[in-house]
């Protein structure tokens, strides 16, 4: 059986998009960076195409780095290999009331 597939862009990234379908709760994917170098994780929950999974724990208030950018902060403890989404993290794009 071949493994699904999700990369991480960036060495900044603690998240990884996944670029298949069908990836439910305990389904293993492989986590591929740019230097071609790979890790199987396990998914926690369902997570769509083009969606992300935390490649290492993520703790509340933590900057979440997608493609070596901020994209958000962590609302909740996030687990390696959890759907890192909008039910636990924070979207700073647009917002204009981030002070950094």
């Amino acid at each position: 059986m071949d493994l699904k597939l999700a990369l991480k862009v960036s060495d900044k990234d603690n998240v990884a998009t996944i670029f298949a379908e069908g990836i439910v709760d305990g389904t293993e994917v492989e986590v591929r960076d740019k230097r071609g170098e790979s890790e199987v994780v396990t998914v926690m929950g369902d997570v769509p195409y083009g969606h992300k999974i935390a490649v290492r724990g993520i703790h509340v208030g933590e900057l979440i780095m997608k493609y070596g950018e901020e994209i958000g902060i962590a609302t909740k403890e996030i687990k390696k290999g959890e759907y890192v989404h909008i039910h636990n993290l924070d979207s700073m794009r647009g917002r204009g009331d981030w002070k950094e």
